[in-house]
């Protein structure tokens, strides 16, 4: 079994719309091993695979590689997932089973609160994260350095409109019904539930998020480079 570093916090008809994007996500990674799966989701909302069959370990690590694990044991100085779950002035909150506290001064995103850094970079909660771990004796937790390069390298970007509570799928379709799909170069899958949709220099974040957001009962923030 694997339990996945992304949610299905949704419910009624979108979970399962949800539960089957996610079948598909796993099919397209593990479906030409010799493996039987199920999809399920844990009592704490993260995504879980069960595997069975001759490849079942390649199929395992693929799952991890792609979208993280969430673990019980945590080594010191090692990198895990954690779905973005809360932020104040002091830090971020992370869920990686646990709560997974990253401190202000360990995010290395820049200047601000961490309340500005979200607003900054557009975070929506559940947005997986990665960070490394520290033994609670010996230091802090922080963001892990291929987490701050992913974020800041959206910055180079031409604007970003990041959305959680709906699949790749949903995303797109809502862009297309608001006459939008040739204002985006694409939808990045950030999390199952979670998307970034990367504008085209000439389209302006704000103005996208205003024409999709009566569309799609969820959170919506801009990243404006």
């Amino acid at each position: 079994m694997v339990v996945l570093a992304t949610k299905v916090y949704v419910e009624g008809d979108a979970r399962e719309r949800s539960l089957d994007a996610l079948r598909s996500l796993v099919a397209n990674e593990i479906e030409d091993l010799d493996v039987e799966y199920t999809v399920g989701v844990r009592h704490d909302d993260f995504a879980v695979v069960t595997i069975e069959g001759n490849d079942e370990v390649v199929a395992r690590n693929l799952l991890r590689e792609e979208y993280g694990e969430v673990t019980p044991d945590f080594e010191d100085g090692e990198t895990y997932v954690g779905t973005l779950e809360g932020w104040d002035e002091d830090g971020f909150v992370l869920d990686a089973g646990e709560d997974i506290r990253v401190p202000a001064d360990e995010l290395g995103l820049g200047q601000g609160t961490p309340i500005q850094i979200v607003e900054r970079f557009g975070l929506v909660q559940h947005t997986p994260l990665r960070f490394v771990y520290a033994d609670p004796d010996s230091g802090t937790h922080r963001l892990a350095d291929e987490e701050r390069d992913r974020l800041y390298e959206w910055t180079r970007g031409s604007g970003r409109v990041n959305v959680n509570s709906a699949t790749r799928g949903e995303v797109r379709a809502t862009v297309n019904r608001a006459g939008h799909a040739r204002d985006i170069v694409t939808v990045e899958r950030l999390g199952l539930l979670e998307q970034s949709i990367i504008c085209k220099d000439e389209t302006d974040p704000p103005g996208l998020l205003a024409a999709i957001g009566t569309y799609l009962p969820a959170e919506i923030r801009c990243m404006i480079p």
